[in-house]
C-alpha cells in the first residue's frame, strides 16, 4: 500500500517515512499540497493520504475540500495531522470528509490505527 504525506516540514515528513515504513507501507512524500494535487490529477493512485492541516498557500484543509469535491477520490482515505488538539478542528475535518485525525508529535499505534479505520471506512 502507498500512503501519500504532505507536509511543509522536512523533518516530519521524513519522521513520518521511517514510522510508515516500520509499518509496512510504501511512501510518497510531498512539501506541499499543491504537487500533490496536481499528482491526483494526473492519475495518480495512493491507498491513503496523510495531510498536515497547517500548511503554506494550500492548507491540508483546502486539500481535504478538494479530494472530497471530486468523485473520483470518493474511496480515497484520508488523515489529517495536526499539533492542533480541539475537539472543534477535529470536527471540522470530519465534517469536510476526513477519515481520521493525528495529532502531532505522532504516536506510532496511533497513526497505524487511524490509517486502518480510515482505510477500512473507505473500502
Amino acid at each position: 500500500m502507498i500512503i501519500w504525506h504532505v507536509d511543509d516540514d522536512q523533518e516530519m515528513l521524513r519522521a513520518m517515512d521511517l514510522m510508515l515504513s516500520m509499518l509496512g507501507f510504501e511512501t510518497q512524500p510531498f512539501m506541499h499540497a499543491r504537487p500533490a494535487a496536481q499528482a491526483l490529477l494526473a492519475g495518480g493512485k495512493p491507498d491513503a493520504l496523510l495531510l498536515d492541516i497547517n500548511m503554506p498557500q494550500v492548507s491540508g484543509l483546502d486539500m481535504l475540500e478538494f479530494v472530497r469535491s471530486r468523485r473520483e477520490w470518493d474511496t480515497l482515505p484520508v488523515v489529517m495531522l495536526s499539533t492542533e488538539a480541539a475537539e472543534v478542528t477535529i470536527d471540522q475535518t470530519i465534517e469536510l470528509g476526513a477519515d481520521g485525525y493525528v495529532t502531532k508529535p505522532v504516536m506510532i499505534d496511533e497513526l497505524e490505527r487511524e490509517l486502518k479505520k480510515a482505510i477500512k471506512k473507505r473500502q
